[in-house]
């Protein structure tokens, strides 16, 4: 394994979407991360299409880089095996419900216990100290919960829309891997673990707020929550004579450059509601409807061009297709195509940060149901004969049965 987390172990009790996303992340950096499936396997891995049952799109998008052992959490077997894991690794992380671990015995004091130092990662639906500690949640509420279908309305929706992208899941996920990092580093000075909360709700608030707290920042407001900008109905893209383009006009030389473009030199220092960004803001539904009448009246090729001249920010609207043959990501390699064991040929993507010295690299595509179950328990000091008590008894299970 490569990456900067190069020897770093965590054990991922996680399912769905957002805790495989996050140990994804840190897999890819160089960290072995050990998937710990219920017998009938993480839930994604049916949602197709699939050459086989159990090898999901999204599922091999969501954990590669992992090794997949199976093991029954609700028989005290498995949940002794997952404490004897725990005492080997550096994290472990799950995203069930607190009070689920708690039932299961694998509380951070019990986990702690087998194992001091590490750090217990909770990546769940809300904080524990609100009336809402024992609720279940999915992506989907929690945009509910944090205004995103009501922003779409003021946006100019014409009903309240979740975004077309698990996005809650995600960006907690991304939250979930830089705490796991920093807390690595923590216990890298002082020797210590700690329990980490990272919950969904809490998380989404502060990035939606981060935009729309606007005049309820202060006490008393000086106006409504909102950012104008964002929730203006003509932000979007912008049609041209032949299709859409994206186009942002912000600092000051970009919306100069713009006129100049249309011919209409000078407008700037003329038309006061283009003064400064805060009166741009003020009245940014009518400039961007001034925009989009001017831009319909040439082609994509023809404005792609000009801004590109002119130094304004631009793209093309991509499709999901479209986005699949784009150049920039053909040229820096950001697509491959892996061999997979089981599954054959899939495309894959490339990690998108780059690093100088240590560079991720994923180590493996997305595993098999107990595609590792032995091997893992054999690193655990589990003898031969106790794991095939374990495989006869149906506390663990190897890879092959969901392709029969």
């Amino acid at each position: 394994m490569n990456g900067p987390l190069q020897g770093v172990r965590i054990l991922d009790v996680t399912a769905v979407l957002m805790g495989p996303y996050a140990t994804q992340i840190l897999g890819d950096l160089g960290a072995d991360v050990i998937k710990v499936e219920a017998p009938g396997g993480d839930s994604v891995r049916g949602i197709g299409p699939a050459r086989h049952r159990g090898m999901g799109g999204i599922f091999l998008h969501a954990n590669r880089s992992k090794r997949s052992i199976v093991l029954d959490l609700k028989r005290p077997a498995g949940r002794e095996a997952l404490l004897r894991l725990a005492a080997t690794c550096d994290v472990l992380i799950y995203n069930v419900r607190p009070q689920a671990m708690a039932r299961l015995g694998l509380s951070y004091e019990a986990v702690a216990r087998a194992n001091p130092a590490i750090l217990y990662v909770g990546v769940y639906g809300y904080d524990q100290r609100g009336p809402y500690a024992a609720r279940g949640a999915y992506d989907d509420l929690i945009q509910g919960a944090v205004g995103i279908p009501a922003l779409s309305v003021q946006a100019g929706s014409e009903t309240p829309r979740y975004a077309p992208s698990a996005i809650a899941d995600r960006i907690v996920g991304i939250s979930a891997a830089n705490a796991v990092s920093a807390g690595l580093y923590h216990r890298a000075r002082t020797g210590r673990g700690q329990a980490i909360d990272v919950p969904m709700f809490e998380t989404m608030a502060q990035l939606i707020l981060g935009d729309h707290m606007a005049g309820h920042s202060f006490e008393p407001p000086l106006g409504p929550p909102g950012y104008p900008r964002i929730l203006n109905a003509e932000r979007r893209p912008y049609a041209t004579l032949d299709g859409h383009i994206c186009v942002l006009l912000y600092a000051d030389k970009q919306w100069a450059a713009f006129f100049e473009l249309i011919g209409q030199p000078g407008r700037m220092e003329t038309d006061p509601r283009l003064r400064d960004i805060g009166a741009r803001t003020q009245h940014i539904h009518e400039l961007y409807r001034l925009v989009a009448d001017a831009i319909a009246t040439r082609s994509t090729a023809d404005w792609l061009a000009a801004f590109e001249a002119a130094d304004i920010p631009a793209m093309p609207m991509h499709s999901v297709e479209s986005l699949l043959r784009d150049p920039q990501l053909e040229a820096i390699g950001f697509f491959n195509t892996v061999d997979h064991p089981s599954e054959g040929k899939l495309r894959m993507m490339a990690v998108p940060s780059r690093w100088s010295g240590t560079p991720p690299d994923p180590s493996r595509p997305a595993p098999r149901l107990g595609e590792h179950s032995v091997e893992v328990l054999k690193e655990a000091g589990y003898r031969d004969e106790d794991i095939d008590a374990l495989l006869r008894d149906g506390v663990t299970v190897e890879a092959g049965a969901e392709h029969e």
